[in-house]
Protein backbone atom coordinates (compact mmCIF):
# COMPACT_ATOMS: atom_id res chain seq x y z
CA UNK A 1 0.00 0.00 0.00
CA UNK A 2 1.19 3.72 -0.70
CA UNK A 3 1.66 6.37 1.59
CA UNK A 4 -1.47 8.38 0.11
CA UNK A 5 -3.56 4.80 -0.08
CA UNK A 6 -2.26 4.74 3.91
CA UNK A 7 -2.96 8.29 5.11
CA UNK A 8 -6.98 7.41 2.63
CA UNK A 9 -7.86 4.34 4.57
CA UNK A 10 -6.86 6.13 8.02
CA UNK A 11 -8.53 9.14 7.16
CA UNK A 12 -11.53 6.99 5.84
CA UNK A 13 -11.52 5.22 9.44
CA UNK A 14 -11.63 8.84 10.51
CA UNK A 15 -14.96 9.90 9.52
CA UNK A 16 -17.01 6.45 10.84
CA UNK A 17 -15.83 3.99 7.69
CA UNK A 18 -16.58 6.23 4.83
CA UNK A 19 -15.36 4.60 1.31
CA UNK A 20 -11.74 6.01 0.82
CA UNK A 21 -12.48 6.20 -2.79
CA UNK A 22 -14.63 9.13 -2.09
CA UNK A 23 -10.89 11.27 -2.24
CA UNK A 24 -10.83 10.85 -5.60
CA UNK A 25 -7.67 12.27 -6.70
CA UNK A 26 -7.64 14.99 -3.94
CA UNK A 27 -4.34 13.45 -2.03
CA UNK A 28 -2.67 13.87 -5.25
CA UNK A 29 -3.73 17.18 -6.24
CA UNK A 30 -2.65 18.46 -2.45
CA UNK A 31 0.89 16.74 -2.74
CA UNK A 32 1.57 18.47 -6.61
CA UNK A 33 0.17 21.78 -5.03
CA UNK A 34 2.06 22.25 -1.99
CA UNK A 35 5.44 20.51 -4.32
CA UNK A 36 5.04 23.69 -6.47
CA UNK A 37 3.52 26.01 -4.33
CA UNK A 38 0.41 26.85 -5.84
CA UNK A 39 -3.30 26.69 -5.31
CA UNK A 40 -5.43 23.64 -6.91
CA UNK A 41 -6.22 24.05 -10.57
CA UNK A 42 -9.27 23.83 -11.76
CA UNK A 43 -9.67 20.59 -13.18
CA UNK A 44 -8.47 19.57 -9.86
CA UNK A 45 -11.22 21.22 -7.64
CA UNK A 46 -14.29 20.12 -11.18
CA UNK A 47 -12.83 16.55 -9.24
CA UNK A 48 -13.70 17.27 -5.92
CA UNK A 49 -16.80 18.35 -6.47
CA UNK A 50 -17.69 15.45 -8.72
CA UNK A 51 -16.83 13.32 -5.94
CA UNK A 52 -19.43 15.64 -3.82
CA UNK A 53 -21.85 14.91 -5.94
CA UNK A 54 -21.13 11.01 -6.17
CA UNK A 55 -21.15 10.94 -1.88
CA UNK A 56 -24.72 13.00 -2.32
CA UNK A 57 -26.43 10.47 -4.48
CA UNK A 58 -24.95 7.64 -2.18
CA UNK A 59 -26.64 9.01 0.71
CA UNK A 60 -23.49 9.88 2.75
CA UNK A 61 -23.73 12.86 5.25
CA UNK A 62 -22.00 15.94 4.71
CA UNK A 63 -20.45 16.33 8.09
CA UNK A 64 -18.84 12.72 7.68
CA UNK A 65 -17.72 13.76 3.76
CA UNK A 66 -15.99 17.28 5.42
CA UNK A 67 -14.48 14.88 7.92
CA UNK A 68 -13.20 12.53 5.02
CA UNK A 69 -11.02 15.61 3.89
CA UNK A 70 -10.33 17.03 6.76
CA UNK A 71 -8.69 14.05 8.12
CA UNK A 72 -6.77 13.09 4.99
CA UNK A 73 -5.22 17.04 4.73
CA UNK A 74 -3.93 16.82 8.69
CA UNK A 75 -2.33 13.43 8.22
CA UNK A 76 -0.39 14.34 4.96
CA UNK A 77 0.61 17.34 7.14
CA UNK A 78 1.74 15.05 9.86
CA UNK A 79 3.50 13.21 6.97
CA UNK A 80 5.14 15.70 4.91
CA UNK A 81 8.74 15.21 4.44
CA UNK A 82 9.10 18.53 5.11
CA UNK A 83 7.86 19.32 8.55
CA UNK A 84 9.83 16.44 9.84
CA UNK A 85 13.50 17.68 8.41
CA UNK A 86 13.33 21.19 6.48
CA UNK A 87 13.82 24.73 8.15
CA UNK A 88 11.27 26.51 9.27
CA UNK A 89 10.41 28.82 5.98
CA UNK A 90 9.96 25.32 4.14
CA UNK A 91 7.57 24.16 6.96
CA UNK A 92 5.40 27.48 6.78
CA UNK A 93 5.46 27.64 3.19
CA UNK A 94 4.09 23.71 2.93
CA UNK A 95 1.66 24.46 5.65
CA UNK A 96 0.08 27.37 3.94
CA UNK A 97 -0.03 24.99 0.13
CA UNK A 98 -1.86 22.34 2.55
CA UNK A 99 -3.93 24.71 4.12
CA UNK A 100 -5.22 26.66 0.81
CA UNK A 101 -5.39 23.60 -1.12
CA UNK A 102 -7.46 21.87 1.67
CA UNK A 103 -9.78 24.86 1.71
CA UNK A 104 -10.07 24.95 -1.84
CA UNK A 105 -10.69 21.44 -2.28
CA UNK A 106 -13.63 21.14 0.58
CA UNK A 107 -15.37 24.52 -0.75
CA UNK A 108 -15.83 22.89 -4.18
CA UNK A 109 -16.98 19.00 -2.55
CA UNK A 110 -19.24 21.08 -0.67
CA UNK A 111 -20.90 22.99 -3.75
CA UNK A 112 -20.49 19.52 -5.61
CA UNK A 113 -22.75 17.74 -2.30
CA UNK A 114 -25.19 20.55 -2.18
CA UNK A 115 -26.07 20.92 -5.59
CA UNK A 116 -26.26 17.14 -6.13
CA UNK A 117 -28.27 17.17 -2.94
CA UNK A 118 -30.80 19.88 -4.18
CA UNK A 119 -31.66 17.56 -7.42
CA UNK A 120 -32.04 14.49 -5.20
CA UNK A 121 -34.45 16.34 -3.14
CA UNK A 122 -36.48 17.72 -5.74
CA UNK A 123 -36.46 14.26 -7.64
CA UNK A 124 -37.84 12.69 -4.58
CA UNK A 125 -40.40 15.23 -3.78
CA UNK A 126 -41.12 14.81 -7.35
CA UNK A 127 -42.22 11.21 -6.68
CA UNK A 128 -43.64 11.55 -3.20
CA UNK A 129 -46.08 14.45 -5.23
CA UNK A 130 -46.71 12.01 -7.71
CA UNK A 131 -47.02 8.71 -5.37
CA UNK A 132 -49.97 10.77 -3.46
CA UNK A 133 -51.60 11.73 -6.60
CA UNK A 134 -51.71 8.05 -7.72
CA UNK A 135 -52.98 6.40 -4.17
CA UNK A 136 -55.56 9.06 -3.46
CA UNK A 137 -57.01 9.11 -7.14
CA UNK A 138 -57.22 5.37 -6.47
CA UNK A 139 -57.81 2.22 -8.76
CA UNK A 140 -55.26 1.12 -10.64
CA UNK A 141 -53.01 4.25 -10.44
CA UNK A 142 -53.07 3.35 -6.77
CA UNK A 143 -51.86 0.25 -7.05
CA UNK A 144 -49.61 0.67 -9.86
CA UNK A 145 -47.89 3.13 -7.00
CA UNK A 146 -47.13 0.39 -3.98
CA UNK A 147 -44.00 0.23 -5.36
CA UNK A 148 -42.77 3.89 -5.56
CA UNK A 149 -44.64 3.95 -2.26
CA UNK A 150 -41.97 1.65 -0.89
CA UNK A 151 -39.13 3.01 -2.29
CA UNK A 152 -40.25 6.43 -0.40
CA UNK A 153 -40.36 4.53 3.21
CA UNK A 154 -44.67 3.99 3.01
CA UNK A 155 -45.12 0.45 3.02
CA UNK A 156 -48.65 -0.60 1.97
CA UNK A 157 -48.90 -4.02 3.23
CA UNK A 158 -49.95 -3.06 6.51
CA UNK A 159 -52.73 -0.76 7.96
CA UNK A 160 -52.30 2.88 6.63
CA UNK A 161 -54.37 5.86 7.90
CA UNK A 162 -55.07 9.29 6.37
CA UNK A 163 -55.12 12.32 8.15
CA UNK A 164 -56.16 15.41 6.48
CA UNK A 165 -55.84 19.07 8.05
CA UNK A 166 -57.85 22.01 6.73
CA UNK A 167 -54.84 24.54 5.78
CA UNK A 168 -53.97 26.98 8.61
CA UNK A 169 -54.02 30.85 8.34
CA UNK A 170 -50.57 30.98 9.01
CA UNK A 171 -49.48 28.01 5.72
CA UNK A 172 -50.04 30.74 2.90
CA UNK A 173 -46.59 32.06 4.14
CA UNK A 174 -43.41 31.32 3.14
CA UNK A 175 -43.41 28.07 5.43
CA UNK A 176 -45.93 26.77 3.05
CA UNK A 177 -43.07 24.37 1.31
CA UNK A 178 -41.65 23.62 4.18
CA UNK A 179 -44.57 22.09 6.21
CA UNK A 180 -44.45 18.53 4.65
CA UNK A 181 -40.84 18.41 5.08
CA UNK A 182 -41.03 19.39 8.68
CA UNK A 183 -44.13 17.57 9.68
CA UNK A 184 -42.26 13.97 8.03
CA UNK A 185 -39.03 14.98 10.28
CA UNK A 186 -41.00 14.78 13.45
CA UNK A 187 -43.59 12.18 12.32
CA UNK A 188 -40.39 9.69 11.92
CA UNK A 189 -39.41 10.23 15.45
CA UNK A 190 -36.41 8.42 17.01
CA UNK A 191 -36.81 4.85 14.85
CA UNK A 192 -38.60 6.10 11.81
CA UNK A 193 -41.10 3.92 11.76
CA UNK A 194 -44.70 5.85 11.21
CA UNK A 195 -43.52 6.04 7.44
CA UNK A 196 -44.95 9.31 6.98
CA UNK A 197 -46.39 10.65 3.20
CA UNK A 198 -47.15 14.24 3.57
CA UNK A 199 -48.25 17.29 1.02
CA UNK A 200 -49.92 20.12 0.86
CA UNK A 201 -52.58 19.63 -1.85
CA UNK A 202 -55.85 21.70 -2.70
CA UNK A 203 -55.68 23.54 0.04
CA UNK A 204 -55.39 20.70 2.80
CA UNK A 205 -52.24 18.98 4.47
CA UNK A 206 -52.95 15.53 3.62
CA UNK A 207 -50.35 12.42 5.79
CA UNK A 208 -50.42 8.67 4.62
CA UNK A 209 -48.75 7.46 7.49
CA UNK A 210 -48.40 3.45 8.84
CA UNK A 211 -50.96 2.94 11.38
CA UNK A 212 -50.39 -0.81 12.86
CA UNK A 213 -52.31 -0.10 15.76
CA UNK A 214 -54.23 3.03 17.89
CA UNK A 215 -50.77 3.50 20.09
CA UNK A 216 -49.30 4.51 16.22
CA UNK A 217 -52.26 6.68 15.23
CA UNK A 218 -52.55 8.15 18.28
CA UNK A 219 -49.07 9.41 18.29
CA UNK A 220 -49.23 10.60 14.88
CA UNK A 221 -52.41 12.93 15.95
CA UNK A 222 -50.41 14.22 18.92
CA UNK A 223 -47.52 14.86 16.70
CA UNK A 224 -49.37 16.82 13.84
CA UNK A 225 -51.78 18.51 16.75
CA UNK A 226 -48.19 20.07 18.41
CA UNK A 227 -46.39 21.17 15.03
CA UNK A 228 -48.96 22.55 13.34
CA UNK A 229 -50.14 24.77 16.62
CA UNK A 230 -46.55 25.63 16.80
CA UNK A 231 -46.33 26.81 13.19
CA UNK A 232 -49.04 29.06 13.44
CA UNK A 233 -48.19 30.61 16.58
CA UNK A 234 -45.16 31.57 14.97
CA UNK A 235 -46.89 33.22 12.35
CA UNK A 236 -49.44 34.46 14.05
CA UNK A 237 -48.92 34.57 17.52
CA UNK A 238 -52.28 33.22 18.12
CA UNK A 239 -53.79 29.85 18.73
CA UNK A 240 -55.31 26.74 16.83
CA UNK A 241 -56.62 28.05 13.72
CA UNK A 242 -57.30 24.60 11.88
CA UNK A 243 -58.69 21.23 12.10
CA UNK A 244 -57.98 18.04 11.34
CA UNK A 245 -59.41 14.27 10.75
CA UNK A 246 -58.17 10.84 10.29
CA UNK A 247 -59.79 7.92 8.85
CA UNK A 248 -60.10 4.32 9.73
CA UNK A 249 -57.07 2.25 9.23
CA UNK A 250 -56.94 0.14 6.10
CA UNK A 251 -54.68 -1.88 4.22
CA UNK A 252 -53.51 -1.74 0.70
CA UNK A 253 -53.05 0.64 -2.13
CA UNK A 254 -56.80 1.03 -3.03
CA UNK A 255 -58.17 1.69 0.31
CA UNK A 256 -56.07 4.79 0.46
CA UNK A 257 -58.55 6.97 -1.41
CA UNK A 258 -61.57 5.44 0.82
CA UNK A 259 -59.39 6.99 3.80
CA UNK A 260 -59.01 10.30 2.50
CA UNK A 261 -62.63 10.41 1.37
CA UNK A 262 -63.31 9.15 5.05
CA UNK A 263 -61.25 11.69 6.94
CA UNK A 264 -62.69 14.76 4.55
CA UNK A 265 -66.31 14.00 5.51
CA UNK A 266 -64.98 13.91 8.81
CA UNK A 267 -63.53 16.84 8.76
CA UNK A 268 -67.02 18.07 8.01
CA UNK A 269 -69.27 16.55 10.27
CA UNK A 270 -66.49 18.01 12.93
CA UNK A 271 -67.16 21.40 11.69
CA UNK A 272 -71.26 20.97 11.77
CA UNK A 273 -70.90 19.42 14.93
CA UNK A 274 -68.43 22.44 16.15
CA UNK A 275 -66.30 19.55 18.38
CA UNK A 276 -63.24 21.21 19.84
CA UNK A 277 -60.82 18.41 19.75
CA UNK A 278 -57.76 19.52 17.17
CA UNK A 279 -57.87 15.85 15.12
CA UNK A 280 -61.16 14.46 15.24
CA UNK A 281 -60.91 10.29 14.86
CA UNK A 282 -63.66 9.10 11.66
CA UNK A 283 -64.74 5.84 13.64
CA UNK A 284 -66.28 8.27 16.88
CA UNK A 285 -68.39 9.86 14.58
CA UNK A 286 -69.99 6.82 12.67
CA UNK A 287 -73.41 7.37 14.33
CA UNK A 288 -73.30 10.71 12.97
CA UNK A 289 -72.86 9.47 9.34
CA UNK A 290 -75.41 6.78 10.03
CA UNK A 291 -77.80 9.61 10.66
CA UNK A 292 -77.21 11.44 7.18
CA UNK A 293 -77.22 8.13 5.33
CA UNK A 294 -80.97 9.00 5.52
CA UNK A 295 -81.56 12.39 4.71
CA UNK A 296 -85.69 12.42 4.66
CA UNK A 297 -86.18 10.41 7.65
CA UNK A 298 -83.59 13.30 9.37
CA UNK A 299 -85.61 16.06 8.09
CA UNK A 300 -88.74 14.50 9.56
CA UNK A 301 -87.10 14.13 12.77
CA UNK A 302 -86.48 17.28 13.50
CA UNK A 303 -89.76 18.60 11.71
CA UNK A 304 -91.66 16.44 13.72
CA UNK A 305 -89.44 17.27 17.20
CA UNK A 306 -88.10 20.51 17.37
CA UNK A 307 -89.99 22.44 15.25
CA UNK A 308 -92.78 23.58 17.78
CA UNK A 309 -89.52 25.51 19.58
CA UNK A 310 -89.55 28.16 17.13
CA UNK A 311 -93.03 29.61 18.50
CA UNK A 312 -90.26 30.32 21.61
CA UNK A 313 -89.53 34.30 21.86
CA UNK A 314 -85.88 34.54 19.83
CA UNK A 315 -86.85 31.46 17.87
CA UNK A 316 -85.56 28.18 18.45
CA UNK A 317 -81.74 28.56 18.13
CA UNK A 318 -81.37 29.59 22.23
CA UNK A 319 -83.23 26.17 22.84
CA UNK A 320 -81.76 24.09 20.75
CA UNK A 321 -78.09 24.97 22.19
CA UNK A 322 -79.28 24.58 25.85
CA UNK A 323 -80.51 21.02 24.68
CA UNK A 324 -76.93 20.25 23.21
CA UNK A 325 -75.01 21.11 26.38
CA UNK A 326 -77.53 19.78 28.67
CA UNK A 327 -77.31 16.28 27.05
CA UNK A 328 -73.20 16.89 26.52
CA UNK A 329 -72.91 17.58 30.35
CA UNK A 330 -74.95 13.75 31.04
CA UNK A 331 -78.45 16.10 31.72
CA UNK A 332 -76.62 18.10 34.99
CA UNK A 333 -78.44 21.60 34.81
CA UNK A 334 -75.11 23.17 37.00
CA UNK A 335 -72.49 22.16 34.24
CA UNK A 336 -75.11 22.64 31.64
CA UNK A 337 -75.11 26.54 33.03
CA UNK A 338 -71.43 27.02 33.60
CA UNK A 339 -71.00 25.62 29.82
CA UNK A 340 -73.20 28.15 28.29
CA UNK A 341 -72.28 30.78 30.91
CA UNK A 342 -75.78 30.82 31.96
CA UNK A 343 -77.70 30.76 35.95
CA UNK A 344 -78.85 27.18 36.74
CA UNK A 345 -82.09 28.88 37.05
CA UNK A 346 -82.09 30.43 33.26
CA UNK A 347 -81.15 26.92 32.16
CA UNK A 348 -84.05 25.39 33.99
CA UNK A 349 -86.52 27.71 32.35
CA UNK A 350 -85.55 26.52 28.98
CA UNK A 351 -85.64 23.03 29.60
CA UNK A 352 -89.19 23.88 31.20
CA UNK A 353 -90.38 25.95 28.13
CA UNK A 354 -88.76 22.90 26.11
CA UNK A 355 -91.12 20.22 27.32
CA UNK A 356 -94.21 22.77 27.28
CA UNK A 357 -93.57 23.54 23.28
CA UNK A 358 -92.47 20.54 22.00
CA UNK A 359 -94.39 18.30 24.89
CA UNK A 360 -91.50 16.33 25.58
CA UNK A 361 -89.43 16.30 28.63
CA UNK A 362 -85.79 16.47 27.89
CA UNK A 363 -85.02 14.97 31.32
CA UNK A 364 -87.87 11.80 30.76
CA UNK A 365 -85.54 9.01 30.03
CA UNK A 366 -87.67 7.50 27.78
CA UNK A 367 -87.65 11.04 25.77
CA UNK A 368 -83.95 11.68 26.12
CA UNK A 369 -83.32 9.50 23.05
CA UNK A 370 -85.19 11.08 20.69
CA UNK A 371 -84.84 14.38 22.10
CA UNK A 372 -80.93 13.45 21.71
CA UNK A 373 -80.82 12.23 18.09
CA UNK A 374 -83.19 15.16 16.90
CA UNK A 375 -80.96 18.06 18.71
CA UNK A 376 -77.90 15.97 16.73
CA UNK A 377 -79.23 16.17 14.10
CA UNK A 378 -80.07 19.56 13.99
CA UNK A 379 -76.16 20.08 14.88
CA UNK A 380 -75.62 18.10 11.45
CA UNK A 381 -78.03 20.25 9.19
CA UNK A 382 -77.66 23.51 10.93
CA UNK A 383 -80.72 24.19 11.87
CA UNK A 384 -82.30 26.37 12.24
CA UNK A 385 -80.36 28.84 10.79
CA UNK A 386 -80.19 26.48 7.44
CA UNK A 387 -84.24 25.28 6.42
CA UNK A 388 -85.71 22.26 6.72
CA UNK A 389 -85.71 20.77 2.37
Amino acid sequence: MSDLERIAAAAAGDAGGLDPSLLGGFLTAVVAATADGRRLRRRELEACAASGRRAAVQGVALRALVDLYLSAAWRLWRDAPDVADGDAARVRGSALAVLRAADDGVAALVEGFQLARADVIRLQEAVKHDVMEALLAGGQQAIEATGPAAEIGLTLSGPVAVLVVRRPAGFGGPDTAATPGRLERALQGRHGDAQPLVLIRSGEVVCVFAAPDAAAVATVRDVVTRELDRAVRGVHGVGRSWRGAVSSPRIGAAAVRTSHDEARYALDLADRLRLEQPVVDARDLTIYRVLLQDLPAVHDLVRSTLTPLTRARGGAGHLVETLDAYYATGCVATETAARLNLSVRAVTYRLARVAELIGRDPADPAERLTLHAAVTAARLLDWPSTPLE
